[in-house]
């Protein structure tokens, strides 16, 4: 086997969402500004940069205007201004809705504008290529280094060309080691290099523990008489039980498009219940259901969302990095958005990092990020609504619901109430035994707006290469039976939105679990739901291809990786997906 070969960097940024695209292209106008050379890398796992962006969102525009303030002259793809906000209550047949008068301002969604999220920071992407950033494309960090010392040295890639057994093939070829002097975690929601550091510098000491939901979104093209560009649509209640919480999100973007979503907090206590069944029930509703018959579905996929807020926020710095974004959680639950803050977060440590490398630093603690962090607007942002989510689990979705918009009105007229409410335990402690709870019967998918889970894989677009090792691995491989099936009646097989879990039972023989991991979404609520703690998402080894399909790709943004400048390492070839990169000293290309 092949020594890995390695290059070093100022910067090393793993992810190409908001949070690690703000950062790098904030790190390169602040070398502009002042005339120092500072190389910045990053890597995401996605075949492109905004493969593995779930798209279709409402962003706040806040973290945009201070990043570039040009971006409309520069053609951001914010194309799709809010033009009405609608708040439904819903029961099994009837829709009531919220006067907008009534709704909270921190709720209102004007100024905002409907986006693909994947379109967005493909843009980004060019902007920081033209900046100089070099960026990986099809490359996971599968590995953390560190330094002698215990402070982190950078990351590895994974190896290329490793069979399922976890013996190399023919086409073998290890991994990069990318060496710097700060490494910035951007990987997401649950990342896996994430819970390493996490657990190896103990950043959630003394904080409460992370909450998260399930995210599902479907993207149609819907009939243009039922179109209303700019249409934002939030739900709750029905068809989620009154302890169960969560909702839904309908938003109307340009060419007839609609992207749709559910959400269930991942709190919920019976396991017989399916998010994803929840989210097919819900699209049958007489109010939901009129806006996509006679439609099309183009796409599916499913992630998880921090939902903590502040309480849940841990210690964000350690030597020689720093976690940003959805990494460590800046996600604003009562509004639906967590881009704005994954930017700023990025913006925020990479002011921290260019200042100690221009001081000859290294490898050192970032204190200046978080205590830039508390005096800036996401701090204000999280602090408004921080008693929000833990009150629907105190008080259930009605008491919840209106405490926390009595909560956020108070806020809005300066009265700042001196509680916080605790999270209390993490969301795998809450199932209870399968016996003890209510089964619940999900209606047939009628294959016009409700679906089987296997039909929505199939439309995800998410590749994978079939022979390489399973990255859902289970800690103890007795636990699926002993413990879930015996309990729970095998949860598993129903809060994975893709179908990847399957209790088996093959004659006379005892059942055992069988792992479909080419069904994977890469949605991480098998790692956050599992009442054993017994399943460890970790990352692919190579890049998967586009979850989404892309919105109305601008005509300056291209598809293909461009050209990255490796002025660094040795002569060597990889193969990511189906392409293969050639890399040389006078860069990166697909071969």
């Amino acid at each position: 086997m092949s020594e890995r070969d390695s290059m070093q960097y100022d910067v090393v940024i793993v992810g190409g969402g908001p949070a690690g695209l703000s950062a790098a292209i904030r790190l390169k106008q602040l070398a502009e500004q002042q005339g120092r050379e500072v190389s910045v890398c990053l890597l995401e796992k996605g075949s492109e940069v905004g493969a593995h962006i779930l798209s279709g969102a409402v962003i706040d525009p806040i973290a945009l205007n201070e990043l570039i303030p040009d971006w409309k002259e520069q053609g951001a793809p914010l194309n799709t201004p809010v033009s009405e906000d609608r708040f439904l209550f819903l029961t099994e047949t009837e829709a009531t809705q919220f006067p907008e008068k009534l709704m909270p301002p921190l709720l209102n969604n004007h100024g905002n504008y409907i986006i693909s999220l994947g379109n967005l920071c493909r843009w980004l992407a060019t902007q920081a290529e033209a900046l100089g950033v070099e960026i990986y494309p099809g490359f996971a960090a599968a590995e953390v280094l560190y330094h002698e010392d215990g402070s982190v040295k950078g990351v590895a890639t994974g190896d290329m060309g490793v069979g399922r057994d976890g013996e190399p093939k023919a086409d073998y070829a290890p991994g990069m080691e990318l060496h710097a002097h700060y490494t910035l975690i951007a990987e997401g929601v649950r990342g896996s290099l994430s819970r390493e550091l996490d657990e190896r510098f103990q950043l959630r000491e003394g904080i409460d523990p992370q909450k998260y939901g399930i995210g599902m979104k479907e993207l149609w093209e819907i009939d243009p008489a039922k179109h209303q560009p700019g249409l934002v649509m939030h739900s709750q209640g029905w068809p989620l039980g009154s302890h169960t919480g969560g909702g839904s999100f309908l938003y109307h973007l340009e060419n007839n498009q609609v992207m749709v979503g559910f959400v269930v907090h991942l709190n919920y206590d019976n396991p017989h219940l399916s998010p994803y069944d929840e989210f097919q029930r819900f699209k049958t509703h007489p109010a939901i259901r009129t806006f996509f018959e006679g439609g099309k579905r183009i796409a599916y996929g499913a992630r998880a969302i921090n939902e903590g807020g502040l309480q849940s926020i841990p210690k964000l710095v350690f030597p020689g990095g720093a976690l940003i974004g959805c990494s460590a959680g800046f996600v604003n639950v009562p509004r639906i958005k967590g881009s704005h803050n994954a930017m700023k977060t990025g913006m925020l440590a990479a002011d921290a990092a260019f200042a100690a490398l221009g001081a000859e630093r290294h490898s050192d603690v970032l204190d200046d990020y978080p205590r830039a962090l508390e005096q800036s607007w996401v701090y204000d942002d999280l602090f408004k609504v921080r008693n929000v989510k833990p009150a629907l689990t105190r008080f259930g979705m009605v008491g919840g619901t209106l405490y926390g918009g009595l909560d956020m009105w108070l806020h809005c007229l300066g009265v700042k109430l001196p509680w916080t409410f605790s999270h209390g335990k993490p969301d795998h402690a809450y199932l209870k035994p399968a016996a003890e709870m209510p089964k619940i019967q999900y209606p047939k998918p009628d294959g016009k707006v409700s679906f089987d889970k296997l039909s929505s894989v199939f439309i995800s677009n998410t590749n994978h290469a079939e022979d390489q090792p399973c990255h859902l691995r289970l800690k103890d491989e007795s636990a699926p039976i002993r413990v879930n099936l015996a309990q729970f009646d095998a949860p598993e097989q129903r809060y994975c939105p893709a179908g990847v879990y399957e209790i088996v039972r093959e004659g006379e023989a005892a059942p055992r679990l069988q792992i479909n991991s080419q069904n994977c979404l890469h949605c991480k609520t098998c790692d956050i739901k599992d009442p054993t703690q017994n399943i460890v998402w970790t990352r692919r080894k190579v890049g998967v291809g586009r979850t989404t399909p892309i919105v109305d790709l601008p005509q300056n943004i291209t598809l293909a990786p461009a050209p990255l400048t490796l002025a660094r390492g040795d002569e060597f070839t990889a193969t990511s997906g189906e392409s293969r990169w050639r890399t040389t000293s006078a860069g990166m290309r697909m071969a």
